[in-house]
């Protein structure tokens, strides 16, 4: 069943429609506007930070746990104070509780916009870690989902709710450089090795089918689960879509665009590691944004990663620099900026240095749900981002630039790449009834 026919998603999603029912009248009656009721979907290190954000400053209660590993979800439920009867294996009980006000998604890639559908479809409001999806389709998805249901949803690149981020992308808006035509992100450290497996069989307390849930099933093999799914074209985007996709959220940002590139090239590949990684250790893409093809009017996104180094532009491992007509600025999500005139002189900037503040996305969040405040990257920013983590990844992997045709969000002349906007979904769960 392919994502072009809305397969599982949608059989999913239907399922869910009496739970939703429940839930929105539990928020009509302003259960949200007290104290925030928020379950965790992924109890991972990432999601038991996350979920510790929520309970540790915005007025909220970490209610539910969901994990397919036992062992996680109840390290989980007992770091952030859960009801060990609430760590469950199964997110659709959590859902099902009209009780829940959010839930926060941070499994693997391939279960965020599958989890986070399901919670907008059951009226619960996500913070969904990045990135927002592990394929085109789903991003799109997913921005749909949120709208039908008057859902609020902010994306996991917490540069959006960053301070100097805002600030410096309001100079570029004013001109402090001119024109900004080009923009550079980069990525550059050194990642380990994850080596080389063989299947066998899952290990005791590990639900491995519900942790593969709709994807195609592939056998279990230790280094696919836990911190290995990353490098896996079946469960995780590379690095790209994992780290750099937070460098080329605000390089992307600061550039001014706002739609999708309309030409993609990539060369990537595994350079160094000797191991079972799919996704490139090395990789440089150029996305170009012609607008209407005057002059003036274009734009180009360059991305770079290497993950075997230590040697980083600028001396940090993240990071962009945006080329205008007048000057050239630098920022970096660990907390540095500059800017410079066309004389290479440097420009006063009278911004605060500040890193990436995982506090401050929370807090926006929370006060989001609560009507105080738009969310700070809402599904629409995040599929726009996101997308760019896609294409680049496909560019490389089949070694060829392409083009693609933001309205339709499909490749042109490349049906082999055009496939690769989607995937195929398994019916872990079954069809609901009637569908």
């Amino acid at each position: 069943m392919s994502t072009h026919r809305r397969g599982f998603l949608k059989q999913a999603a239907a399922g869910m429609a009496a739970a939703g029912a429940v839930a929105n009248a539990s928020l009509a009656r302003g259960n949200a506007q007290d104290r925030l009721v928020i379950g965790l979907i992924g109890c991972g290190g990432r999601g038991v930070h996350d979920a510790g954000l929520f309970r540790e400053r915005n007025n909220a209660v970490v209610a539910y746990v969901a994990d397919p590993d036992e062992g996680r979800r109840q390290r989980a439920a007992e770091a952030l104070g859960a009801d060990p009867k609430n760590a469950v294996g199964d997110l659709r009980r959590m859902l099902d509780d009209p009780a829940v006000d959010a839930v926060v998604v941070a499994t693997p890639d391939h279960w965020h916009a599958p989890a986070s559908i399901l919670a907008c479809d059951a009226g619960k409001h996500v913070y969904v870690e990045k990135p927002c999806s592990h394929n085109v389709r789903e991003g799109r998805l997913l921005v749909e989902a949120a709208r039908r249901g008057n859902r609020v949803v902010q994306h996991g690149t917490q540069v959006r709710s960053t301070d100097m981020m805002i600030e410096g992308v309001k100079a570029l808006r004013a001109g402090v450089i001119g024109d900004v035509l080009v923009a550079k992100a980069w990525n550059v450290q050194r990642r380990r090795d994850i080596g080389h497996g063989a299947p066998s069989e899952a290990p005791g307390g590990f639900d491995y089918d519900t942790w593969v849930g709709p994807a195609a099933m592939l056998p279990y093999q230790h280094n696919r689960v836990h911190d290995g799914w990353h490098w896996w074209y079946h469960f995780g985007t590379g690095d790209l879509g994992n780290d750099g996709v937070h460098d080329v959220e605000y390089t992307r940002w600061g550039l001014g665009v706002e739609t999708h590139p309309s030409l993609v090239s990539a060369i990537g590949g595994k350079y160094f590691f000797d191991d079972d990684q799919q996704f490139p250790d090395t990789h440089q893409v150029v996305f170009e944004y012609p607008a209407d093809g005057a002059t003036g009017k274009k734009r180009m996104l360059i991305y770079e990663s290497r993950l075997w180094s230590t040697s980083y532009p600028r001396n940090v491992d993240s990071g962009a620099e945006y080329y205008g007509t007048k000057g050239m600025m630098f920022m970096s999500r660990r907390g540095k900026i500059q800017a410079w005139d066309e004389q290479n002189k440097p420009i006063e900037l009278n911004i605060e240095p500040e890193g990436q503040n995982d506090v401050k996305h929370v807090a926006n969040f929370c006060a989001a749900i609560r009507g105080e405040t738009p969310v700070n990257c809402p599904p629409e920013v995040a599929h726009l981002t996101t997308t760019l983590c896609h294409l680049g990844n496909i560019a490389a992997r089949l070694g060829r630039s392409f083009r693609f045709d933001p309205a339709q969000e499909r490749v042109l002349g490349d049906d082999e790449a055009d496939r690769l906007l989607s995937r195929e979904y398994r019916d872990h769960w079954g069809r609901p009834q009637g569908a």
